[in-house]
């Protein structure tokens, strides 16, 4: 009884603030692709493997949750990625973060009248 009482005021900012959601549900659903694939990940037999399908799945997740075509936004990712330098600065990756991806896709349809964008990353 008495840790029920000292959850209170956690209970109370969930009930008066309408943006926190009640449950997990999202967080699972964004899960579910990573555990239908985890018997294929059974395969990969090396730490780089694994490190290389959690590098992938970031960004297919980073892409969904910037409601992004993960197949496009990969496309066009290593498409730009072949004109970086050697060794990038932290400046010259952020243009390929999905979240500025995006700013990119928008502004090239404003500028080309919804036509379709090769390449949507800045340079």
């Amino acid at each position: 009884m008495v840790y029920a009482q000292k959850q209170r005021p956690y209970l109370d900012r969930i009930i008066n603030d309408g943006a926190i959601d009640w449950s997990n549900n999202a967080a699972e659903r964004n899960m579910k692709s990573l555990v239908i694939g985890r018997k294929n990940w059974l395969f990969i037999t090396s730490t780089q493997g694994a490190e290389a399908t959690a590098i992938w799945m970031t960004f297919i997740e980073s892409a969904k949750a910037n409601h992004i075509d993960p197949r496009q936004y990969l496309t066009d990712l290593l498409k730009a990625s072949t004109i970086l330098p050697a060794f990038p600065k932290s400046e010259e990756l952020a243009a390929y973060l999905p979240w500025n991806y995006r700013r990119q896709q928008n502004m090239g349809q404003r500028k080309d009248n919804n036509e379709t964008q090769v390449t949507t990353f800045a340079a």
